[in-house]
């Protein structure tokens, strides 16, 4: 990250925060310093987010001209900048493009632009003649130019990359001895960490129930659910009522939360860091009160998991396959399932049309649907503006080579990743 760059995440966050409670902007300049945030010891004074007033037609229409005539030009520039090639750099402008045209309704849309214009400085109203966005004057360009990157920062470090990072670190505990040892020591522990897995436990049972113990998208069966089953003395079947022969797939499965499992847990230290409420903060700009959805121990009911092979898991986790869905109202869980990459495409099957299962008497809700939109946005805004391999570069490199004392390694956004309790440790080679 560039000097110029260098402390606005904070200044970004405080304007995003400032808008979604009380709904208007800091007045304040961007590029002013800011008293230090309230510490916040919940989630609630998070999480109860008001949304600003609707925009007029007119300043809404107002304000999407203003924002595409900034990030046009500078979209331009970068994607054919050399610091945008896959694995090195990601197209900023294109990130926030995507992020504003991936969110979910006009109420999402409009806190974006509020957020947006708030963070560099300008009003939603007004043309895109006036001074204030004439790209033609050099001192314009270079203000809206570092406003628009320490915008596109931020997002990237408060959102896209720790939600990447920790995407397919699900945990997987047995449910019956895991759960044993927990509550033989869980008094020794703190209340906000002792019921995560006695939760992630339940959750995989309830999955496996409702998704009747196969992959919702391989349709492949549990293996130790055969095996247990084989053990009956009777011909196997599966929850259909169907034989399990040789010839049914088997496989091991895992339960993969849609959005992660380390969005909102704690740590030891605090109850939820300043980077997971920014996280969750952006989230509400794609769809407007979703956070309720996943907050606290609502991030790991049975709405925000699917049952998933191994392998489909890493790639969901990834987001390199997503559910689209196009069942209409008539059909609420029918999806299209497809890989963001050729390449996997034929080697899984993919795209592939599911209906997912629901479970009887509708006792373990379903997979939802806005959740599963969320994730498909990301998906995509992730491969089109090249941040997703850019991300992958860095978790790359941290892992098999560590941080390179050189300073080629970005160690401020894997010291972020450490600090924020999206990643468990990061190594230093020299």
């Amino acid at each position: 990250m560039s000097d110029s760059l260098r402390g606005t995440p904070h200044q970004y966050r405080h304007l995003i925060l400032s808008i979604a409670m009380d709904g208007q902007p800091d007045r304040t300049s961007p590029y002013e310093a800011e008293p230090l945030l309230r510490h916040r010891s919940s989630l609630e004074g998070v999480l109860n987010f008001s949304t600003p007033a609707p925009l007029s037609e007119i300043t809404r229409a107002q304000a999407k001209s203003r924002l595409y005539h900034v990030l046009e030009h500078f979209e331009a520039a970068a994607s054919t900048s050399s610091s945008t090639r896959p694995g090195v750099g990601y197209n900023r402008p294109a990130l926030v493009r995507l992020t504003y045209e991936h969110a979910r309704s006009e109420e999402s849309r409009d806190l974006f632009l509020h957020s947006f214009f708030a963070s560099m400085g300008l009003p939603l109203g007004g043309d895109v003649s006036d001074d204030d966005v004439d790209i033609a004057v050099p001192e314009v360009e270079g203000r809206l130019r570092t406003s628009l990157y320490g915008f596109a920062e931020y997002l990237m470090d408060n959102f896209f990359l720790p939600l990447k990072a920790a995407s397919n670190k699900t945990p997987q505990p047995s449910p019956h001895y895991h759960s044993a040892i927990q509550r033989a020591q869980g008094s020794a522990l703190p209340q906000e960490l002792t019921g995560t897995p006695a939760r992630v436990s339940a959750l995989r049972a309830a999955c496996l129930e409702r998704d009747r113990h196969r992959c919702v998208i391989s349709r492949t069966f549990d293996v130790k659910e055969a095996l247990d089953r084989d053990e009956g003395g009777q011909d196997a079947k599966d929850d259909d009522g169907v034989p399990l022969d040789e010839d049914t797939p088997l496989g091991s499965l895992e339960v993969a939360h849609i959005l992660p499992h380390a969005l909102t847990k704690a740590s030891l230290n605090s109850p939820l860091s300043q980077h997971k409420h920014a996280a969750l903060e952006i989230l509400n700009m794609f769809d407007v009160g979703v956070v309720h959805m996943v907050e606290g121990a609502d991030i790991d009911r049975p709405q925000n998991a699917i049952t998933l092979t191994l392998q489909f898991h890493q790639f969901f986790g990834a987001f390199q396959v997503f559910f689209e869905h196009i069942g209409g109202e008539a059909e609420p869980h029918k999806y299209r399932i497809d890989a963001i990459k050729p390449r996997l495409r034929g080697p899984f099957q993919l795209p592939v049309t599911r209906t997912l299962y629901v479970a009887e008497n509708r006792t373990i809700d379903p997979p939802s649907r806005r959740l599963l939109a969320i994730h498909c946005a990301i998906a995509h805004i992730l491969h089109l503006s090249g941040a997703g391999s850019y991300i992958d570069s860095i978790l790359r490199d941290a892992e098999e080579i560590g941080v390179r004392a050189d300073g080629t390694t970005p160690l401020g956004r894997l010291v972020g990743l450490r600090l924020g309790g999206w990643v468990d440790k990061v190594s230093v080679q020299f």
